[in-house]
C-alpha cells in the first residue's frame, strides 16, 4: 500500500495543507476542531511526516549528532543509552560517531555533521580536541562533555579529582597505606585529573606511591596488576582509573594467588554494568553514566531550542561521584601481610609502565 501523503491528511480532514503542517509541526494558529480532525485523519491514514521535507519547512532535522572518542565498552553504550532514552521522549534522532580518540577524525566527523544535525554533543577528553570541536561547530549549538572545565561554553564534566580523592581516602579508612594507582592514558584529561587527585590524597597521607600507566581497557588493567604482583613490594588495595582496568587488574592479582580483598582491596571509577557482577563485586565511584546522557540530551535540545536568544547558556555542569563500597574493598584483616613486603617509609614514586592496548 502507497504510504499516506499530507495531501492525503488535508484532503480527509478538509482542510488546507498549510493547516496540516501547522498542527503536525506546532508551528501557527490553529483552532481546536481543527486540530482535531488533522489529528484523526493523521491518524487513520497512519501518516508519518517525511523527515527530509520537515526540515526544508522548519530548518531543524530532528537530529542530534553524538561524537565519542570510542564506540566501545559498557560505559559508552551506558552513555549512549540514556541519551537514546531522552532523544526519542523528545522527538530527536541520534546519529552517533567515533573519533577514535583522534584529533583529525573528530574534525572529520564534526564537518561531516554539519547541516544535518541541529546539534552537537561531542565527548573529549583531549583539551585541544574540545577546543577544535567549539571551533569547527560554528553556529550548530554544541554541549562539550569530559573535557577541562571551561566557563566559556555548555560542558559536563565529571569531578575525576573529588572522585579520587575519595577512593584513596576510603583505602586509607580500611587499613590499607601500600596503595597503587592504575592511570589512564597520557594526555587524557580524566585520567591526568584522576592520577593528580590519588597524588594528593596519599600525599595528605605521608604514604608512598606506585603509579601503573593504563589505557582505559581491561586488558591493560591485567597488564598493571600482572606487574603489580610481580613486584617486590606488592600492593596491598589498588585504586584503578575506571572499572574496565580494575577488573582486569583483580583478575591479574588473583592469577597470581593474591586473594581480594583479604590480601589486596581494589577500587575502580564509572560503576559501569559489570562492577557488580564481578566477584568480589567492585567498590567504584558511581557517576550515574544513563542519566548524564540523558541530562546532556535535554540540555542540548534546551540549547537548539535557545538559538539565537540574548541569554546564552555557558555553564559548566559538574558531576559528583558517589562512592560505592562494595566486597572488593571490604576492610583489611590482620593476615594481610601475607601478600608480600612492605613499601620503605622513604620510598618515592616507582612508576611501572603497562602495556598501552588503546
Amino acid at each position: 500500500m502507497k504510504a499516506a501523503t499530507i495531501r492525503d491528511v488535508a484532503e480527509r480532514a478538509d482542510v488546507s495543507v498549510a493547516s496540516v503542517s501547522r498542527v503536525l509541526n506546532g508551528a501557527g494558529p490553529v483552532t481546536e476542531a481543527t486540530r482535531a480532525k488533522v489529528l484523526e485523519a493523521a491518524e487513520a491514514l497512519q501518516y508519518v511526516p517525511h523527515s527530509g521535507a520537515r526540515s526544508l519547512s522548519t530548518s531543524k532535522s530532528q537530529t542530534i549528532g553524538v561524537i565519542l572518542p570510542d564506540l566501545y565498552g559498557e560505559f559508552f553504550s551506558e552513555l549512549i543509552r540514556g541519551m537514546d532514552v531522552a532523544a526519542r521522549s523528545l522527538g530527536y534522532h541520534l546519529i552517533v560517531s567515533s573519533s577514535h580518540d583522534d584529533a583529525e577524525e573528530a574534525s572529520a566527523a564534526i564537518r561531516s555533521m554539519r547541516g544535518r544535525v541541529d546539534g552537537l554533543i561531542v565527548l573529549s577528553p583531549h583539551l585541544d580536541a574540545a577546543n577544535l570541536a567549539a571551533g569547527l561547530a560554528g553556529r550548530t549549538p554544541i554541549l562539550l562533555m569530559n573535557g577541562g572545565a571551561d566557563a566559556s561554553r555548555p560542558s559536563i564534566v565529571v569531578d575525576n579529582h573529588g572522585g579520587a580523592i575519595q577512593a584513596v581516602e576510603h583505602l586509607i579508612a580500611t587499613g590499607r597505606r601500600r596503595i597503587a594507582h592504575i592511570s589512564g592514558p597520557t594526555g587524557n584529561l580524566e585520567a591526568e585529573t584522576r592520577l593528580a587527585g590519588y597524588l594528593e590524597a596519599m600525599a595528605r597521607a605521608g604514604l608512598p606511591t606506585t603509579v601503573v600507566e593504563g589505557a582505559f581497557t581491561q586488558a591493560s588493567g591485567h597488564d598493571a596488576g600482572a606487574a603489580l604482583a610481580a613486584a617486590d613490594d606488592r600492593p596491598d588495595a589498588v585504586f584503578a582509573g575506571n572499572d574496565n582496568m580494575a577488573v582486569g587488574a583483580m583478575l591479574a592479582l588473583q592469577d597470581a594467588g593474591m586473594r581480594v580483598p583479604e590480601d589486596v582491596a581494589i577500587v575502580g571509577f564509572d560503576d559501569v554494568p559489570i562492577a557488580s557482577l564481578v566477584r568480589p563485586a567492585l567498590t567504584t565511584l558511581r557517576i550515574q553514566i544513563a542519566e548524564t546522557g540523558r541530562s546532556a540530551l535535554e540540555r542540548l535540545v534546551r540549547l537548539i531550542n535557545a538559538a539565537g536568544e540574548a541569554v546564552a547558556d555557558t555553564a559548566c555542569e559538574v558531576v559528583r561521584p558517589e562512592l560505592v563500597v562494595r566486597p572488593s574493598s571490604h576492610p583489611a584483616t590482620s593476615d594481610n601481610s601475607r601478600s608480600g613486603g612492605r613499601l620503605r617509609a622513604d620510598a618515592g614514586t616507582p612508576s611501572l609502565k603497562g602495556e598501552n592496548t588503546r
